[in-house]
């Protein structure tokens, strides 16, 4: 940014998918102590959930997103014609975080995705605007209320406790595990655990279990490769999230409906992760 000129006034505008949206919004924010960025987002994933909320972030080798700060985009420029080239892996990632975002906040919404999730990832253009947009609204309604999450924001952290933790575990040196399969399998185990501790029907379980697999996105640990469940705890522990060296979890009550959870013991997170 110095090499380019750029001064207190300029913008950055990131054009990209979540890696680039983060890394710019990052330099943005830290550039002469702020300055203004544009999101324009490439991906599903990026344009239903990274670019959307202001959290901007780099990976380490102690896990992901930790380093990083809070700095609101402008604007963010969601244009559904770039999707047409992204591979399909990439959108079934991205599909998995408007399944989250139905799974915490909207039960009709998850209704409707039952019946067009398919539509959606063949890039049918009114069901691919419709989840676009429901999943942003949703987003956008929790960040208003809680920008730097100090509370209700955490909700969109659904299954992502487990998901950070098989990302840091697999390594984010190649594209072995994206964060959108990660996500996925975390929101199952989630809704298993939940279902463990009774406060979650079965029945809601398997619907999840089922619009996960619809969504050619994965239900089982083994589908993403061998992890050791003590080492995914570990990983969970030093989450961001984590308080005293304990996770955080958030846990479904049922479909469209999440809350934050404290103390969860190591026996319980074993067991669905063994």
């Amino acid at each position: 940014l110095f090499e380019l000129g750029l001064d207190r006034r300029s913008t950055v505008l990131a054009l990209g998918g979540g890696v680039v949206g983060d890394l710019a919004g990052l330099a943005s924010a830290l550039f002469m102590r702020g300055i203004a960025v544009i999101q324009a987002p490439t991906t599903l994933l990026a344009q239903v959930d990274s670019s959307v909320g202001g959290k901007t972030a780099v990976d380490t080798v102690h896990g992901k997103n930790l380093i990083g700060t809070f700095h609101h985009p402008r604007r963010v420029l969601a244009d559904l014609d770039v999707l047409d080239t992204l591979p399909d892996r990439q959108m079934r990632a991205g599909m998995a975080e408007i399944l989250k975002a139905a799974m915490l906040a909207d039960a009709d919404f998850f209704g409707w995705l039952e019946s067009h999730v398919e539509a959606v990832l063949a890039r049918e253009p009114e069901a691919l605007e419709q989840a676009i947009c429901r999943s942003v609204e949703i987003k956008a309604a929790i960040v208003a209320q809680d920008p730097t999450e100090t509370g209700r924001r955490a909700l969109l952290n659904l299954g992502h406790t487990f998901a950070h933790a098989l990302e840091a575990e697999a390594g984010y040196e190649d594209d072995s595990v994206l964060h959108g399969e990660a996500v996925a399998l975390g929101c199952v185990l989630a809704f298993r655990l939940s279902e463990r501790l009774g406060r979650v029907s079965p029945q809601a379980v398997r619907r999840v279990e089922r619009l996960t697999a619809l969504a050619g996105l994965p239900t089982e640990i083994e589908t993403l490769g061998l992890f050791e469940p003590d080492a995914l705890i570990a990983r969970m522990a030093g989450d961001k999230k984590a308080e005293a060296g304990v996770p955080v979890l958030i846990l479904a009550d049922e479909i469209g409906r999440a809350e934050v959870v404290r103390g969860i013991g190591v026996a319980e997170l074993k067991a669905v992760l063994g």
